[in-house]
């Protein structure tokens, strides 16, 4: 949907996430004006509310153009104590970083968000072919090997809400019929693996893995990316399963020794 189209409620919190939701990866800094198109916004109340965001530090200008606004420091501040994600980045670092060393490819962390998935680490390696993906970037979860195996392991009530919302074709050997997609889940949790083959682009191959968190949820995935024709996913999946296991062993903490109550 054009930014211009949207229907924003009539509430200050709503009108400033549209402004803060101006900003992306691609659109990192702009002006009031490219704000307010892209927020759905009057430039008047645009105009108003970066005024107020400035002052509080959520918006900065540019240092040598105070035209020029870009996301500030506070709001960097506030996402590291807000991020759920640091724990489970900061014990699967050194387990990604082994597996990049022994496959010299790219390995991902990912999280399911709704019919998504939102990659929350990347190790890239320079052996590897440079992949698209970027921190916080998405893809369709039925099309990425990390999505299939955080479907795998979730909840049904999530691979329902996927094929529900249409398993649209991402790349050239995209699963796009839901019987067919739900054998492949059923495989998935018993090999405790997903392969991807070109599903989410030509060429692209992928070997994922569950991470549960303390209850035994599926709170992430991890994998190993490469070009299909070169890297053997086969011969790889159980060194990324075995990293998945140990990375949720840790989640889970120290068993309680027989002398605690």
């Amino acid at each position: 949907m054009c930014p211009a189209e949207r229907n924003i409620p009539d509430s200050g919190v709503a009108r400033v996430a549209a402004v803060l939701g101006a900003f992306d990866a691609l659109h990192a800094v702009l002006r009031v004006s490219e704000i307010a198109r892209r927020a759905g916004l009057p430039k008047s109340t645009t105009s108003r509310l970066v005024r107020d965001l400035v002052g509080y530090g959520f918006l900065e200008r540019d240092e040598n153009d105070s035209a020029l606004l870009h996301m500030g420091t506070r709001l960097f501040e506030y996402g590291e104590l807000a991020s759920r994600h640091r724990n489970l980045r900061a014990i699967a670092l050194p387990y990604m970083a082994d597996l990049r060393e022994a496959t010299r490819q790219t390995v991902h962390l990912a999280v399911l968000d709704g019919t998504e998935v939102v990659y929350v680490e990347i190790l890239r390696s320079k052996d590897a072919p440079r992949m698209g993906s970027r921190v916080g970037g998405r893809l369709p979860a039925h099309a990425a090997a990390v999505g299939k195996v955080l479907l795998a392991f979730g909840d049904a009530e999530a691979v329902d809400a996927v094929c529900a919302h249409g398993l649209a074709p991402v790349g050239p050997r995209t699963i796009t019929a839901p019987g067919l997609f739900r054998r492949e889940l059923e495989r998935i949790r018993g090999a405790g693996v997903a392969y991807e083959n070109e599903e989410t682009g030509p060429g692209v191959g992928c070997v994922a893995t569950v991470i549960l968190g303390a209850d035994g949820r599926a709170v992430a995935a991890m994998s190993i990316s490469g070009w299909s024709g070169r890297l053997n996913l086969r011969r790889v999946g159980p060194a990324v399963r075995t990293a998945g296991l140990a990375v949720s062993r840790e989640l889970r903490g120290p068993s309680p020794s027989m002398g605690d109550s």
